[in-house]
C-alpha cells in the first residue's frame, strides 16, 4: 500500500452512484410495493452496501483500512432506472472514494440478484464517483501563487563548512511544491545578532514568509527561539501546536522541540527543527493549510 504516514487526518467525504435498469414496469411495481419474492430489495441492498463500505480494504488490495464514520444510501426511480446514491465520511489520512464506489457497486449487484428471478433483462450502469472532499487536493488551487520566502539555516557547523545543509534544502523542496518562491537561502551561525539581522532584513523587504531551521532544541547553542521572540509582534500558538502534535505522533522526542510561529510587521515567521526529518515533517504538518493565513492578513496589501 502507498505510504500515508506523512499525512494528517482530515474530514473526507465521497459520494458515488450506480444505476440499475430493469426491462419492464412490473419489476418496478414489485420493487416499490415490496412484492419481490426474495424480500425487501431496498433494505437488503442497503445493508449489503453498508457491509461493503466497511470491508473495502479486504477486497481491494491497495485500499487502507480506515474508520467509516458515516454512510447514507438513497434511491431514486426514474422510469425503468433505479438510481443509487451513497455518501461516505471519515476523519482519516486518506479518502473514501473507493469505499463509496464499492458500496454503490455491491448495492447494485444485490438488487440485480434479488430482481433477476422476475426480470431477465436487468443491467447495471454508471458506477462512478460524483463528488469527493477533503485532503490536500481540495486546497491546491486556493492559495496565492505570488508568495516569496526566505529560508535561514542556523548552524555553527554548517556555517563553518563542516556539515552539509539538508534541512534547508528539504524546506525549499516543500515550498516549491506549493508554488512559493524561495528568494534567499542562507546559513547563519547560532548567534542572536545574525539570526535577528536576517529577519529584520526580510521584514524590511516585506518578504511573505521567513522560515528558520535549527537552533530550536534545548542546548546552550540553540538560541533561535530566544532571538526571534522579542522581535515578533504576536505569536500564533496554533501553528506551534500543529507542528508538535504532528511530530509527537511520529517520535516522542518531539516534545523537546521549541517551534516558533508569529508575525513581524507583514511577515510570517517560523522556526522549525534543524534535523532534515524534523524540518520536513514540520512542513508536512503545516502546508498547504498554513498558506491560508496570507489571505487573512496579507490580502489588503496585494489586492
Amino acid at each position: 500500500m502507498v505510504d500515508i504516514t506523512q499525512k494528517s487526518s482530515t474530514l473526507r467525504k465521497a459520494i458515488a452512484q450506480a444505476t440499475v435498469t430493469v426491462s419492464k414496469q412490473e419489476t418496478i411495481d414489485a420493487l416499490v410495493n415490496d412484492k419481490v419474492p426474495k424480500g425487501n430489495v431496498f433494505e437488503m441492498a442497503k445493508t449489503a452496501g453498508l457491509f461493503a463500505v466497511k470491508k473495502t480494504s479486504d477486497i481491494i488490495p491497495d485500499c487502507h483500512p480506515l474508520p467509516i464514520e458515516y454512510t447514507a444510501v438513497s434511491y431514486d426511480i426514474d422510469g425503468f432506472n433505479i438510481h443509487i446514491k451513497i455518501e461516505v465520511k471519515t476523519i482519516y489520512k486518506t479518502g473514501v472514494e473507493v469505499e463509496a464506489m464499492h458500496g454503490a457497486s455491491v448495492i447494485a449487484l444485490t438488487m440485480y440478484d434479488m430482481l433477476k428471478p422476475i426480470d431477465k433483462g436487468i443491467e447495471i450502469q454508471n458506477i462512478k464517483l460524483l463528488e469527493k472532499q477533503g485532503g490536500k487536493s481540495d486546497f491546491k488551487d486556493k492559495f496565492r501563487k505570488d508568495l516569496k520566502a526566505a529560508v535561514i539555516v542556523c548552524s555553527d557547523s554548517i556555517h563553518a563548512g563542516q556539515k552539509e545543509d539538508k534541512a534547508g534544502k528539504s524546506i525549499i523542496e516543500k515550498l516549491n511544491t506549493y508554488s512559493v518562491e524561495t528568494i534567499e537561502h542562507i546559513i547563519v551561525p547560532d548567534e542572536v545578532d545574525d539570526i535577528q539581522a536576517a529577519l529584520l532584513k526580510h521584514t524590511a523587504l516585506n518578504t511573505d514568509l521567513v522560515i528558520y531551521t535549527g537552533g530550536t532544541g534545548l542546548s546552550k547553542r540553540d538560541v533561535t527561539p530566544e532571538a526571534l521572540k522579542p522581535l515578533l509582534d504576536r505569536n500564533i500558538p496554533g501553528i506551534e501546536e500543529a507542528c508538535r502534535s504532528y511530530g509527537q505522533d511520529r517520535t516522542p522526542f518531539s516534545m523537546l522541540s521549541r517551534s516558533v510561529a508569529g508575525v513581524k510587521d507583514k511577515t510570517l515567521v517560523l522556526a522549525l527543527p534543524g534535523s532534515t526529518k524534523g524540518a520536513s515533517e514540520s512542513m508536512d504538518a503545516l502546508f498547504p493549510a498554513l498558506l491560508h493565513i496570507f489571505r487573512i492578513f496579507k490580502g489588503a496589501r496585494h489586492d
